[in-house]
């Protein structure tokens, strides 16, 4: 059975890492065209110019992989979210941001959303968040119960149902806008797609 830890552990030479980031790269790649169960190790291991031998000792099996690469962009977003929060103080203005930088990043980053739509779904991680993602999420979490405490979101369901609507609405959209590749982008519609989620959570 493989050790779930080296899902998380750094590289410990220059080596080391640049076989992980080519292996993570060609897994992005191929798991942004095909749904998991469609893509096979070895051809992970052709595209990445790695051996079989070596994405086993690096990661276990396939589904680990995965959760690596998973993990990796979340950590990214979870830090891109965390450094845009600062310093706004307006709490309409900070929940914009937040669905902003969701909408940024997956526009910035299509084979990220593909790839997530296409191959990741509820309760397949196998592993714990990290410990910046669990920050991220705690951290909206508050956002969220501040804004029922102080009458300005709907009070009369918990925060996390408030929180399923306002990431179950991203999802669908850039979702839909993958598949659709429509023009103009969601960030430059930005401002009516959030008032229309604005009007769903907030307080009657």
């Amino acid at each position: 059975m493989s050790d779930p830890t080296k899902t998380y552990r750094p590289a410990t030479t220059a080596a080391t890492a640049a076989a992980r980031e080519r292996i993570e790269s060609a897994a992005l790649d191929l798991f942004a065209e095909r749904p998991f169960h469609e893509v096979r190790l070895d051809e992970i291991a052709r595209a990445a110019r790695a051996s079989l031998q070596t994405i086993y000792r690096h990661y276990g099996d396939k589904q680990a992989l995965l959760d690596a690469c998973v993990l990796n962009w979340a950590n990214a977003l979870a830090a891109r979210m965390t450094d845009h929060l600062v310093g706004i103080e307006t709490y309409k203005d900070r929940l914009r941001k937040v669905f902003w930088v969701v909408l940024d990043f997956f526009e910035q980053h299509p084979k990220v959303a593909r790839m997530i739509l296409g191959s990741v779904y509820p309760g397949a991680m196998r592993y714990d968040v990290t410990d910046e993602q669990r920050r991220l999420t705690n951290l909206f979490m508050e956002v969220l119960a501040e804004g029922r405490e102080r009458g300005i979101l709907n009070d009369q369901v918990s925060e996390a149902i408030l929180l399923d609507y306002f990431y179950g609405v991203l999802a669908r959209l850039i979702q839909m806008q993958n598949l659709r590749q429509q023009e103009p982008s969601l960030t430059d519609q930005v401002n009516v797609l959030f008032e229309m989620l604005w009007r769903a959570i907030a307080k009657p």
